[in-house]
């Protein structure tokens, strides 16, 4: 099963439980749109598809105003220290 510690706005945030092997990071979907954006040490995106300009800008506000919530998620699926 695939951890989604968080949806909002038609955005669903989630992780892949084979990747603890990298920092922590976050992928997003909303319709046919994908995104990864990395938590540590800030927020920042490694990738966005299929998105208009103003998804990513809600996206980048989502990520920015849960992201304790998103790191603790990661810490606490994956067993690691924050």
């Amino acid at each position: 099963m695939t951890p989604k510690p968080l949806l909002e706005d038609g955005f669903s945030f989630y992780f892949f439980s084979n990747e603890n092997n990298e920092p922590p990071h976050v992928h997003v979907s909303k319709g046919g749109g994908k995104a990864k954006w990395w938590l540590t040490p800030e927020p920042r995106e490694k990738f966005a598809y299929g998105f208009k300009t103003g998804e990513r800008r809600r996206m980048k506000e989502l990520i920015k105003k849960h992201h304790g919530k998103l790191l603790k998620a990661w810490h606490t699926h994956f067993g690691t220290k924050e």
